[in-house]
C-alpha cells in the first residue's frame, strides 16, 4: 500500500467520469473545519482532544458515503476537498461562540472531557462568518497524566516525538491519519470500526518505535509546512489491523 501523503499533494480536479465537471475552473477548493470546545475554566485534555478531532472526521466521512446513493448530505463538499489537498483547519470556540458553531450544519464528538465539532468542508477563501471569527491561536492544551496503552485491535495514530507541535496543529494531523485509516479499510472493516464509534486512539510513539513505524509501509502523514513545522515533515504513522506493513514508500 502507497504511502499517503496530506496537504503536499497538488491541487488536482476530478477525473474523467467523475459525476462531477473536469473543468479546474468549475472545482472550489475546500477546507475542513473542526473546532474544539475549550472553556477558560475547564479546558480538555489534549490526547482527548486530538481522538476526538481524529474521530470527528471519520464520522463525516462515513455520513457522506452513508448517503452517497441518495445524493446526500455534504456528499458534493466531501467529494470537492477529497479531490484537491485534504486540508484541515482547528479553530477553539468556548461559551457563545461554541453555541454558535452548534447552529452550523456538522457533527459533534465527545471523548471524555473534549468536544470537538466538525464542519462539511468549506471554500477556502468564503468560510462561514461564525467560524471564519474563530482564533486559530490558543490551543496549547496538556495532559494531566499518560494515556494509556493502546491495544492490539485499536486503530493507532502515533504521532512523532521529535516534533513540537500546538494541540491544534496535532488535532489536524490525527484528522489526516484517521482519514488515511479509513481509506485503506474495506466494507468489514469500516462496518467494525463504526459499531466501536470509529474510536481511535493517539499516542506518541517513543524514538526507535516511530522509527520502525515510518520505515514499515503504514500510511505516513507529511504536511506542507503551512504552519509551525517544516514542509515534508513526517507527522503521524496511522497505524489500523487492516492496513498492510512492509510495503515501501513511494
Amino acid at each position: 500500500m502507497p504511502v499517503r501523503r496530506a496537504h503536499v499533494v497538488p491541487y488536482r480536479h476530478a477525473c474523467p467520469g467523475s459525476p462531477r465537471s473536469c473543468d479546474p475552473c468549475r472545482v472550489t477548493e475546500r477546507v475542513l473545519p473542526l473546532v474544539v470546545r475549550i472553556e477558560r475554566a475547564a479546558p480538555p485534555q489534549r490526547t482527548d482532544a486530538l481522538e476526538a478531532a481524529a474521530t470527528a472526521v471519520v464520522r463525516l466521512l462515513d455520513r457522506a458515503q452513508d448517503r452517497a446513493e441518495d445524493g446526500g448530505e455534504w456528499l458534493d463538499e466531501v467529494a470537492e476537498w477529497q479531490d484537491g489537498r485534504i486540508r484541515k483547519v482547528v479553530r477553539r470556540a468556548r461559551g457563545a461562540e461554541w453555541r454558535r458553531a452548534l447552529a452550523l450544519p456538522g457533527i459533534t464528538v465527545t471523548v471524555r472531557t473534549a468536544e470537538v465539532r466538525v464542519h462539511p468542508p468549506v471554500p477556502l477563501d468564503d468560510w462561514p462568518r461564525d467560524l471564519a471569527r474563530l482564533q486559530v491561536s490558543g490551543t496549547d492544551l496538556s495532559d494531566d497524566a499518560a494515556p494509556q496503552e493502546a491495544g492490539p485491535d485499536d486503530v493507532v495514530l502515533w504521532i512523532n516525538p521529535h516534533l513540537e507541535m500546538t494541540a491544534g496543529k496535532a488535532m489536524a494531523q490525527a484528522g489526516h491519519g484517521a482519514q488515511f485509516a479509513w481509506w485503506g479499510a474495506d466494507e468489514a472493516d469500516r462496518a467494525a470500526w463504526r459499531e466501536r464509534g470509529f474510536a481511535v486512539r493517539v499516542r506518541t510513539a517513543g524514538p526507535a518505535r516511530w522509527d520502525a513505524l515510518a520505515a514499515s509501509g503504514l500510511p505516513v502523514v507529511r504536511d506542507a509546512g503551512f504552519t509551525e513545522i517544516a514542509p515534508g515533515s513526517a507527522t503521524v504513522v496511522a497505524d489500523a489491523p487492516w492496513l498492510p506493513v512492509g510495503v515501501p514508500e513511494v
